[in-house]
């Protein structure tokens, strides 16, 4: 016979409940330690980056730029006057002086104008000479009639004397001894005036001629003006050294003013950078530079700094110091390096890929067994051309990725392999 069982249903019942809490709270249990669980970390062929150690002691300040040799010593040559080109008889790259003819220029009215400047001139002495010798006449004729009147007065002086000599023994009337010094009066005052006749007639001669030369300076300074003018049709240059540019045509019709050629000493060149804005600031005058012209280093000095910047970058003159680098000439390209600053015991290391003076940025610093890698926040100070100064974020000797890590902006680790 059946015996009823009780209170089992709700023992089974009791006992789903159970299992079914033990089951949520694990369940629970497992998904806050699997979320707390750290990611994975990314893992990077270490042999793809670029590391670099962060080192203490000097660090050179330099900044660096682009630039290109140009000459220190140029010279254009302009037209004097209006010119046709008739002939070019050197082309640009020659070796010239002050004695080479560049090119032929052709102007009729020119020559014209030389040659009745010479006329002049010829005319002009001519007319000095012919007034010098009139004018001396004149001079001797006045002496001559000073000289006359100063002998007919000495001649009175003695009839006068004479005659008052006479005139106390009795012998002449006192009537013919006043007649003796009333002449010798007169011829007195006729002398004085004749030699200040004399005198007015040297200083006439004196200023008639003065007034002649300055006309005669004045044709000689037009013909000399003119012969210049006749001298530029044949273009020289005014120093020795290359030929580097011929700007007109044979034909062509050239104004006063219009530049014919330029030519440059190949010996004397300077460089010119072009520095970036951002980097030119602390650059001044006479700090030391070092200009890579491909074929060799050569040493200079800053002279000069652009007060204005010019698409992004400032110009800045460098003098070259020493002998020039063999093959190097006008227009080449070379490199230059700026020395700012020598900084004394300062934590440095070689310049990441990204990053601005006195920022912080964030590198990865490798562990101790250079397996793996963290990020961490640097703070960056003053930057030279290669390196940049740790403020603070790093020590001595840690090594840290230098290379774009952009792909990993997401990552605080990376696994190294």
């Amino acid at each position: 016979m059946d015996i009823p069982r009780e209170g089992i249903a709700e023992q089974k019942r009791r006992k789903r409940i159970i299992y079914g809490v033990i089951a949520g709270v694990l369940l629970v249990g497992a998904w806050v330690g699997v979320s707390s669980l750290e990611p994975a970390a990314r893992s990077v062929e270490k042999s793809s980056l670029y590391i670099g150690r962060v080192e203490r002691g000097e660090m050179l300040r330099a900044v660096r730029g682009p630039g290109t040799l140009v000459p220190e010593e140029i010279r254009w040559i302009g037209a004097l006057t209006d010119g046709r080109v008739e002939r070019i008889l050197i082309k640009a790259g020659t070796t010239v002086d002050p004695s080479s003819i560049i090119m032929e220029l052709t102007n009729p009215t020119v020559e014209r104008a030389a040659q009745d400047a010479e006329l002049q001139v010829r005319a002009g002495l001519a007319d000095l000479d012919n007034l010098r010798i009139r004018l001396d006449s004149d001079l001797l004729n006045q002496q001559a009639a000073a000289a006359a009147i100063e002998a007919d007065l000495r001649e009175a002086e003695l009839e006068a004397e004479a005659n008052e000599e006479l005139s106390k023994d009795g012998l002449i009337s006192e009537i013919e001894l006043r007649r003796s010094q009333i002449r010798a009066k007169q011829l007195e005052n006729r002398h004085g005036i004749e030699q200040q006749r004399l005198l007015k007639a040297e200083e006439s001669r004196v200023a008639q001629l003065g007034a002649q030369r300055a006309r005669f300076r004045q044709a000689e300074a037009l013909y000399e003006l003119r012969q210049r003018e006749l001298e530029s049709l044949k273009v020289r240059p005014s120093l020795s050294g290359v030929l580097q540019e011929v700007p007109v045509e044979e034909g062509q019709q050239v104004s006063p003013g219009t530049n014919l050629a330029r030519v440059a000493r190949p010996d004397l060149l300077k460089a010119e950078l072009r520095i970036a804005e951002t980097q030119a600031r602390d650059i001044q005058v006479g700090q030391v530079a070092s200009i890579d012209t491909r074929n060799g280093v050569i040493e200079g000095r800053v002279v000069r700094i652009d007060p204005a910047a010019q698409d992004g970058t400032v110009t800045v003159d460098v003098t070259l110091v020493g002998d020039l680098p063999k093959g190097a000439r006008p227009q080449q390209s070379v490199d230059g390096t700026i020395e700012l600053e020598r900084l004394e015991d300062v934590l440095y290391v070689s310049r990441p890929a990204y990053g601005q003076p006195f920022s912080t940025i964030g590198l990865f610093k490798l562990a101790a067994d250079g397996a793996a890698a963290s990020r961490v926040q640097v703070e960056l100070g003053r930057a030279s051309v290669t390196t940049f100064e740790i403020i603070r974020g790093l020590n001595e000797g840690d090594q840290v990725i230098l290379s774009d890590t952009a792909n990993y902006d997401s990552e605080d680790r990376l696994r190294l392999r």
